[in-house]
């Protein structure tokens, strides 16, 4: 089963898709949105998969209806994983915008503000006055299903709800003009695509699982889940140590090797590029830069 929201009949629904793709079975009001079914829990999910057989689900073709980010509504910021692949530690070396450290021991975690996302389809808001070096960053997405303050290394993937996709579409110059930290730097409004749907932790072999992005037809980046430098269940473990996680957080789990700012010469994205993130079982992400006008005034 893959949970994730659409909008259906001028509505937002909670939406599930079990063997057909192309349609979708609407979740009764009354279970609420996304993350309340999370935070249900259990019972939820039992609910939702009762929905598969049922004579009296209500369904939507997905050529009728639009598929919007999972998560609608955030608790707190996108909690994200940096440099957990090490091929990307390595390229960005002497090319990280003001930072200079040495190979991590333990996993480097950072926020994005929530108002970053948008659907997985959705045009990505790209203004270059906000920003002259903008970059793509395709990712695998953990949404907790189980809060906890220090979860143990053994436990922690039972913490874990499901997977989806992101595009950590990041703005290089911004993060040198703020001290080399990445708050400011990725957190744009309007520029991360989420989705396109939730698949349950038990449903995704995350170590089969092949992470990939084009950028207008080329290939840019590739490779397995498998060659993350801090597993997953490690990333819950720490992540959590003296911090409490909510059902409903979602955390990006890194990028790999071959982003834009990395390359000789660079390739930093421009207005109307075509930006595809996809993964084995999780879909893809498919979304165009669009002129917006985000600046407002120039800062001096």
């Amino acid at each position: 089963m893959k949970l994730g929201t659409v909008l259906a009949g001028g509505d937002k629904r909670v939406a599930c898709i079990f063997g057909d793709a192309g349609t979708a079975v609407l979740a009764p009001r009354e279970l609420g949105d996304v993350v309340s079914i999370i935070q249900a829990g259990d019972v939820a999910v039992t609910a939702l998969r009762a929905l598969e057989n049922a004579s009296n689900a209500e369904r939507v073709s997905l050529a009728d209806a639009k598929v919007l980010a999972p998560i609608q509504r955030f608790t707190r910021d996108v909690l994200c994983t940096g440099w957990n692949y090490w091929d990307h530690f390595y390229e960005s070396e002497g090319k990280r915008e003001g930072q200079d450290v040495p190979k991590p021991d333990a996993p480097t975690f950072f926020t994005k503000a929530p108002g970053v996302v948008i659907g997985p389809c959705d045009d990505i808001a790209f203004d270059a006055a906000v920003s002259a070096k903008w970059d793509y960053e395709a990712e695998i997405v953990l949404i907790i299903g189980k809060g906890g303050r220090s979860i143990p290394r053994d436990k922690a993937l039972s913490h874990v709800f499901g997977y989806c996709l992101a595009n950590d579409v990041s703005q290089r110059d911004l993060q040198r003009r703020h001290g080399g930290q990445w708050l400011k730097g990725k957190s744009i409004d309007g520029t991360m695509p989420l989705g396109p749907w939730i698949v349950l932790r038990d449903d995704l072999d995350l170590q089969k699982t092949t992470i990939e992005f084009e950028l207008n037809g080329t290939l840019m980046q590739q490779a397995s889940a498998s060659q993350m430098a801090f597993p997953v269940d490690e990333l819950v473990s720490e992540l959590s140590f003296g911090m409490t996680l909510n059902a409903g957080d979602i955390l990006l789990t890194g990028t790999p090797s071959g982003i834009g700012n990395a390359r000789t010469p660079p390739v930093f994205l421009k207005e109307g590029d075509e930006l595809i993130a996809r993964a084995t079982g999780l879909g893809e992400l498919r979304n165009r830069m669009r002129k917006t006008d985000l600046a407002g005034y120039q800062p001096l």
